[in-house]
């Protein structure tokens, strides 16, 4: 049983690190262009635009949710000694781990039952969106089977996640956690190896900087109903904006 404990919370998160990094930068460098989630919407827009809200806002939330408990420990930790931080927290990031289990689940119905969009579907978009579906039911199975998660994921994952990336692996922790907590740790390593071969790949340049940047300010000088009227006489002169 060591050997495969070591092997599935030693072994297997620095192979999947190793690989998400190289096959990254390798996928970036080799065919950028198609450094994209590959959008279908052009094909069968309907009834997209909710699930892919849910799914977008949930995946978010609950990321910042694990990566914040991952970062800040001693932090989460006080600010949820108190019960009702502490329960408030679990039901916003479980309302909206459900969200995201809603919307992928609407997304991928869509994406099998939709001709068009069969069609441009890979096997690889079948096989990760189906590990995402695992994935988030295991969550929200531990989060209504084993409470207080936020509280116990800082207290006990976090050192374990922290000692991978300090080269000195301690899995005593995660060793003594139910069945269900250790499928999900080890389905988010797979995940994680996963992304560079996928279609998830393009968070990583994700225009995050537009949250930011400041308002574009577009003047138009030239009449555009007119410009765009058929019965406008044609002109070489292509109109401009300043």
């Amino acid at each position: 049983m060591n050997v495969v404990n070591n092997f599935l919370f030693i072994g297997l998160p620095y192979a999947a690190i190793a690989v998400f990094l190289a096959g990254a930068i390798y996928r970036y460098r080799a065919t950028g262009f198609k450094y994209s989630s590959l959008s279908s919407q052009f094909l069968e827009g309907r009834g997209i635009y909710i699930f892919a809200v849910l799914f977008h806002w949930g995946i978010l939330i609950v990321f910042l949710g694990h990566l914040i408990a991952f970062l800040l420990p001693d932090a989460i930790l006080t600010w949820h000694s108190s019960a009702v931080r502490l329960i408030s927290a679990e039901i916003v990031i479980f309302t909206f781990g459900l969200g995201l289990l809603i919307g992928l689940a609407g997304l991928f119905i869509r994406r099998i039952t939709h001709p068009r969009l069969r069609v441009v579907t890979s096997r690889m978009d079948i096989v990760i969106e189906l590990l995402l579906l695992a994935q988030i039911v295991l969550g929200l199975w531990i989060a209504l089977g084993y409470r207080w998660g936020y509280y116990w994921f800082a207290a006990d994952l976090s050192p374990y996640l922290w000692s991978i990336v300090k080269l000195n692996p301690q899995i005593e922790a995660v060793n003594a956690m139910p069945l269900v907590i250790k499928a999900h740790i080890v389905g988010a390593f797979v995940i994680l190896g996963m992304i560079p071969f996928t279609r998830l790949v393009h968070f990583l340049v994700a225009p995050f900087h537009y949250i930011w940047r400041p308002y574009q300010r577009v003047v138009w000088y030239w009449d555009r109903a007119r410009i765009r009227d058929p019965q406008t006489a044609w002109s070489e002169t292509r109109p401009r904006n300043n």
